[in-house]
């Protein structure tokens, strides 16, 4: 479902992304190429001065919520997977090659290229620097905090390229799907 917001603002979305039937993006939000968005997302700037940017080749997994709250942004890199039902809320940024996990909880960051959040982890009002990794079930909400984050790994350097690769495949057969209607 494609919204309008109160401020009469339209998504744009690019004609190379797959969005699920079932999905509901609303308001001042922009989707770059080749986006794959899975059933029960929501990506939601509907509040005034809110926007939102998902970029090139992102994919947003099910039940994932983006906000965006008023007079702040979300702007999610290049190559970015946001797995299954994270919550990204604005203000947010987050570089290109990032990976936040299930069930994470970003809020009020920013987050470099090349970083993971894992499973279960709060990260909130910090900066994190790239090539980090915060663990599963961390709750990082000083920057004080962020001086033991550890740097990527080569093993999950390779996951995130195998989660953005398996997103990019079902992108793809979902487009051709489509084009077989």
């Amino acid at each position: 479902m494609i919204l309008q917001n109160p401020q009469r603002q339209q998504p744009h979305i690019s004609d190379t992304t797959w969005i699920s039937e079932t999905a509901v993006i609303v308001g001042n939000v922009t989707i770059e190429d080749d986006v794959f968005v899975a059933p029960n997302a929501v990506i939601r700037a509907d509040e005034p001065g809110s926007s939102i940017v998902v970029g090139k080749g992102s994919n947003v997994q099910d039940n994932v919520v983006v906000h965006a709250m008023s007079n702040s942004e979300v702007a999610i890199g290049s190559t970015t997977s946001l797995a299954h039902g994270c919550i990204v809320h604005g203000p947010c940024r987050m570089g290109e090659g990032c990976f936040i996990g299930f069930g994470a909880v970003v809020f009020d960051c920013e987050i470099g290229d090349d970083t993971l959040i894992l499973h279960n982890s709060t990260v909130r009002g910090v900066i994190i620097p790239s090539g980090k990794v915060v663990p599963d079930g961390s709750i990082i909400t000083h920057q004080d905090d962020v001086e033991g984050v550890e740097d990527i790994t080569s093993d999950l350097v390779e996951f995130k390229r195998t989660v953005i690769n398996a997103n990019m495949e079902l992108l793809e057969g979902y487009r051709k799907l489509a084009g077989n209607r």
